[in-house]
């Protein structure tokens, strides 16, 4: 069963994007842009208090007409996160994304954040899973 953690390994090593809940959502956006990423940690020291998202921009910045140089981050964030630890299943965490309806989850072990996955990063796991599967079964087939 494929987990959490084996989808952390892939990624770069310290890969954890992070803004203050006071810094502005401009600055957010320029990280996001800057990583070529859909979502940000939003951390009070090492504390996660929210994840902020392209989503959350469309939907709390720009339908309500706030302007991203002036609006702190902790005014369009979702607060009270869902998380995950590493050792959780791939599968769990995909059942947990659609059925809540969101893309990003960070990764949490004990209070520390050690990363944030993607339902992109689900996927792309499960499909080199089964790859891998369908290839094991056809040497097996075959030889």
């Amino acid at each position: 069963m494929l987990k959490v953690s084996q989808i952390l390994s892939d990624k770069p090593q310290n890969a954890v994007y992070a803004v203050s809940p006071t810094q502005m959502v401009i600055e957010a956006l320029e990280l996001m842009a800057a990583r070529n990423i859909g979502a940000v940690m939003v951390l009070e020291g090492e504390r996660l208090v929210g994840i902020f998202s392209e989503r959350d921009y469309a939907r709390k910045g720009i339908l309500q007409d706030r302007k991203a140089k002036s609006t702190p981050v902790s005014e369009v964030m979702t607060a009270n996160v869902i998380t995950v630890n590493p050792e959780a299943s791939i599968e769990d965490c995909m059942q947990l994304m659609s059925k809540k309806k969101f893309r990003h989850l960070p990764v949490l072990e004990g209070s520390k954040v050690v990363g944030l996955i993607s339902i992109s990063d689900v996927v792309s796991a499960i499909i080199r899973e089964q790859e891998f599967r369908i290839q094991s079964l056809e040497q097996y087939i075959t030889s």
